[in-house]
């Protein structure tokens, strides 16, 4: 039988570690080789991002984590053994991707558990991806479009 996307993310969330966004603050003041990597897709990531996030899509993740690609990151195909969270905008996307970047033989992997949105309602600051503050509420707005059903459509 097939499975869900909500399958996926479970079997995901079953095999890697989480970090809260308070937690995730506490860390980046405490450890700064802390890499965050925000693997949303780059109109996602104009709604606002945590400082110094690296921005490297989802669909390129895997390439960037290698040399020999056109995609490579140097930072992050370095990062094996420092601390790695990886934010999307609810925290499903990153747990697919921590389980990812794990196999690939990331030792210190996390998933930001509630993502953007949960970085955000926390109120801790987002910016543009040119460093520009943004503003929470009208991110909040962003962050939070209807949810589609078939019955919707």
């Amino acid at each position: 039988m097939a499975k869900t996307y909500k399958n996926l993310v479970a079997e995901a969330l079953s095999q890697i570690r989480e970090i809260f966004p308070w937690d995730l603050q506490d860390q980046l003041a405490h450890q700064p080789d802390t890499l965050v990597v925000d693997i949303r897709e780059p109109n996602e990531v104009a709604t606002g991002t945590i400082a110094k996030a690296l921005l490297i899509p989802r669909g390129i993740l895997e390439s960037a984590c290698e040399w020999g690609y056109s995609d490579t990151v140097p930072i992050l195909v370095n990062a094996r053994q420092q601390p790695v969270v990886l934010v999307c905008r609810s925290g499903n996307r990153s747990a697919l991707a921590a389980l990812t970047l794990q196999q690939l033989g990331y030792e210190q992997v996390y998933s930001l558990k509630t993502g953007i949105r949960g970085w955000n309602d926390y109120e801790l600051p987002l910016v543009t991806p040119t460093g520009e503050p943004v503003d929470g509420e009208w991110a909040d707005q962003l962050l939070n479009p209807p949810v589609l059903t078939q019955e919707s459509v």
